[in-house]
């Protein structure tokens, strides 16, 4: 059985494999960041930390780093009873995970599928995707999209702000988010996918999983982010960009970040890391910041 330190929960995907996680947990009441390990299996993390290929992987967030608002945020601003604030508030607090946080949110909304469509039409995506997808395309770095936010939204806005050399870049990222649907009579219906068990902290979309889930050739970990939902992401990648409210989070809590304002920053951040063939070990890519 796997046995994890008092207060720290492993993630869904490690309890099902049974094997040490590498998911940076963080304590609710002194924020103190530990790793996860599995009885008897020390180390298989000592391995996994050691034994790094030298092309990274990419993971990035959605809704305010990739689009320049944050389309639930819109979405509730403009169609949500006003209850939803005291959800945010109590998410915000700790009391209660971005999955419940969501789900009960979306609960509030009404509105109708062409209302949605036009107000995430309004949302803009950050110039510099482009940039950034094709200094990963010529470097072979894997491009993921890991987000708490709803499909419908990311779709939706990546097919409208996607020019013919955008669209062919995307072809190769791999999205994984909530699910979003309409329920109709003005109502819509969430799931989450990822995962359906949900780990220790109630996320939406459990981002250190899918981290390790898609890493299977033990690369280190790059992440992008600019919210409090990136938390515990943050503390699992290997090199850190962030803004916002995240990189309030990682000053407060000692995690090594990059700050950056567009993804264009990123772009030209990584075309010189991977130009200059560092060898990008984890937590040793840290020193780049």
């Amino acid at each position: 059985m796997l046995e994890a330190h008092s207060s720290y929960h492993p993630c869904a995907f490690c309890l099902a494999l049974k094997k040490a996680c590498l998911c940076r947990n963080i304590d609710a009441v002194t924020g103190n960041v530990r790793v996860c390990t599995g009885a008897n299996d020390s180390s298989l993390c000592n391995r996994m930390m050691s034994e790094k290929t030298d092309t990274p992987i990419l993971f990035l967030d959605f809704d305010g780093t990739i689009s320049e608002r944050d389309a639930v945020d819109l979405i509730l601003e403009n169609y949500a009873a006003p209850a939803w604030l005291e959800r945010e508030e109590a998410w915000r607090t700790g009391h209660i995970g971005s999955r419940e946080c969501l789900r009960t949110q979306i609960d509030l909304v009404r509105a109708m599928p062409d209302e949605l469509n036009d107000l995430l039409d309004t949302i803009r995506v950050d110039e510099g995707l482009l940039p950034l997808l094709e200094t990963c395309a010529a470097h072979n770095v894997p491009v993921h999209i890991i987000s708490d936010g709803f499909d419908r939204c990311i779709q939706r806005l990546l097919a409208r702000a996607s020019p013919p050399k955008l669209a062919t870049l995307l072809r190769r990222v791999r999205v994984f988010s909530s699910h979003l649907e309409f329920a109709g009579q003005a109502r819509w219906r969430t799931s989450f996918s990822f995962f359906p068990q949900t780990c220790g902290h109630n996320c939406a979309t459990c981002k250190p999983a899918l981290m390790q889930a898609l890493n299977e050739r033990n690369a280190p970990t790059i992440f992008v982010g600019d919210g409090l939902s990136d938390k515990y992401a943050a503390a699992c990648a290997d090199l850190v960009f962030a803004k916002k409210s995240l990189a309030n989070y990682c000053r407060e809590n000692s995690v090594p970040y990059i700050p950056y304002d567009t993804l264009h920053d990123v772009a030209a951040y990584l075309a010189t890391l991977l130009r200059s063939n560092s060898n990008l070990q984890r937590r040793a890519i840290r020193d780049c910041a």
